[in-house]
């Protein structure tokens, strides 16, 4: 039993040792994670202290598991006391009674592990910008491809209905005045309708009745043109042989007698046409007289398909574009009509056959811009040059290029006016683009087009724009808080009310009496403040 005390006092200084690497470990653990920054880390106070000497007493020895200074012990014999074995028992039972809360940082040979980063981050931000207008963009060009084919496959349909909206557009404000006389609405619908309808057919059946009329004569002049044109090619400058002429016609006869198949089959397509044609007006017709009787239950109907958010944009929008078509289809009117009886009336006492005609191509192709002006003048020329030979088409090419600049630089921005304003750029691409579409009807359809789009775009704009603003205006300015207990300075961005003992300005909660004096005029500075004579 003697040696019992030694060798329980050698596992107590056994213990203590093993306990000190341990927390000189911990130690440089933590060192190693403070210099990292780990996150949730905290300083877990003064490192715990090691039992002084291998025989210390049990306070001594458990120094290491509460704060504070260690204690000093009396060094004791090798052998210790029952004091060393509670104060060993305690120091193998630190890590449980540690502070609550601490989460003790990873062992120093554990591996350093990469935060990942988000997978947003991980992509350039111009990357990320280029693939979400991809695939908007992608989105766009499917929708507009499914609809091109839907309106390729009934495009008689779709241009037919256009034109009733055309027609409509110039019609419908005789069918308001008529209204506005009096007369109800089915019987000024009908009255508008039927005029316009008989007139455009009077127009149709002057035109085929003068070239008709007009044939025999423009085929002897024109076959003396050609030979006039020989003649001058011939005593030309550019040394012309009358053999070189022959041979020219010859080929062209031969091309035509060869070709006899396809300028038949071309003048059955043309028979095709011709029914199509026919088709679509009847459609035209019946689309116009709807529209005129019924184009608010039409339109309010439109709007029920609309989604509920978008449909007060879409409904303030709607008129506007009406108004828009209005204006660009009356005033093209005016403005063809314009170029039709001047360009006719200058071809007419230059004595060019078929006269009124030409009168009605001018009117007709007016209505595509730019490029219809060029294709109806040309053909008044040639037709001049055909007839009545050089210095005719000569004068006629004058009288055109006149007509047209006061058209282009007078009439069309003083009738027109910026309600329908687009750039000869957009114009000259949206007739081409019009044109490979849908043809002709294509060409006449794409400006109009083009200048709803133009108005509807900008009122919607600028009506998001009144929206958000709107937005901002009704929600509540919140200013930041002045700290409790701040200067009395403070106060003066508040308000109270006056008088003795009031309270001060709203920012001078807790301050000096000058909050009070600033925000209610001799109130109290706020709570815990001191009250102050008025001094202002």
């Amino acid at each position: 039993m003697s040696r019992v005390p030694g060798w329980l006092g050698r596992l107590g200084a056994g213990l203590s040792r093993m306990g000190r690497q341990l927390e000189e470990r911990r130690a440089r653990a933590e060192a190693e994670a403070d210099a990292d920054g780990p996150v949730g880390a905290s300083p877990a106070g003064p490192g715990p202290g090691a039992a002084g000497p291998a025989s210390g007493s049990g306070e001594a020895s458990a120094a290491g598991a509460r704060p504070g200074p260690p204690a000093t012990g009396a060094p004791g014999p090798a052998g210790g006391s029952a004091a060393g074995e509670s104060g060993s028992g305690l120091a193998a039972a630190q890590p449980e009674g540690g502070a609550p809360g601490i989460v003790p940082a990873p062992p120093a040979y554990a591996p350093a592990v990469a935060a990942r980063p988000d997978p947003v981050d991980a992509v350039p931000w111009g990357m990320r910008v280029a693939a979400e207008a991809g695939w908007r963009l992608l989105v766009l060009a499917g929708t507009l491809w499914v609809v091109m084919k839907v309106i390729s496959t009934v495009q008689l349909v779709v241009l037919a209905f256009v034109a009733a909206l055309l027609i409509t557009a110039l019609l419908q404000p005789t069918v308001s005045r008529l209204k506005g006389f009096g007369l109800p609405r089915g019987l000024a619908t009908a009255l508008t309708a039927v005029t316009g309808f008989v007139i455009m057919g009077l127009v149709g059946w002057f035109v085929v009745w003068q070239v008709m009329d007009n044939l025999g004569n423009v085929s002897a002049r024109v076959r003396d043109g050609i030979e006039e044109l020989k003649r001058w090619a011939i005593d030309s400058p550019f040394h012309v042989t009358e053999s070189q002429i022959n041979d020219i016609a010859q080929n062209l006869s031969d091309t035509i007698g060869t070709n006899t198949e396809e300028i038949t089959s071309a003048g059955l397509t043309g028979v095709t046409v011709m029914v199509e044609v026919l088709t679509g007006i009847l459609l035209a017709m019946f689309s116009t007289l709807f529209l005129l009787y019924d184009g608010k239950k039409v339109w309010h109907w439109v709007l029920k398909l609309v989604p509920a958010q978008a449909r007060p944009g879409v409904a303030g929008a709607g008129p506007r574009a009406w108004r828009t078509l209005t204006a660009y289809v009356r005033g093209t009117v005016i403005v063809a009509l314009i170029d039709a009886v001047f360009i006719g009336l200058g071809i007419y006492f230059l004595d060019v056959p078929l006269a009124v005609p030409l009168g009605v191509f001018i009117f007709l192709f007016a209505f595509i811009p730019l490029v219809g002006a060029v294709i109806s003048g040309a053909l008044a020329v040639v037709v001049a040059l055909v007839t009545n030979g050089v210095f005719t088409a000569l004068m006629v090419l004058v009288v055109v290029l006149a007509v047209q600049q006061i058209e282009g630089h007078v009439l069309q921005p003083f009738i027109l006016g910026r309600a329908v304003r687009v750039h000869p750029l957009a114009v000259v691409l949206t007739v081409a683009a019009g044109g490979l579409v849908a043809g002709i009807g294509g060409a006449v359809v794409a400006v109009p087009l083009v200048a709803v789009t133009n108005t509807v775009v900008g009122y919607l704009r600028a009506y998001s724009e009144d929206q958000v603003l709107r937005r901002l205006a009704t929600v509540p300015a919140v200013g930041p808080l002045a700290p409790v207990g701040a200067v009395g300075s403070a106060g003066r961005a508040g308000g109270g009310p006056a008088g003795p003992g009031g309270s001060g300005g709203a920012g001078g909660a807790g301050g000096s009496g000058s909050a009070g004096e600033a925000g209610g005029a001799g109130g109290s500075g706020g709570a815990g403040g001191r009250e102050r004579p008025e001094t202002e």
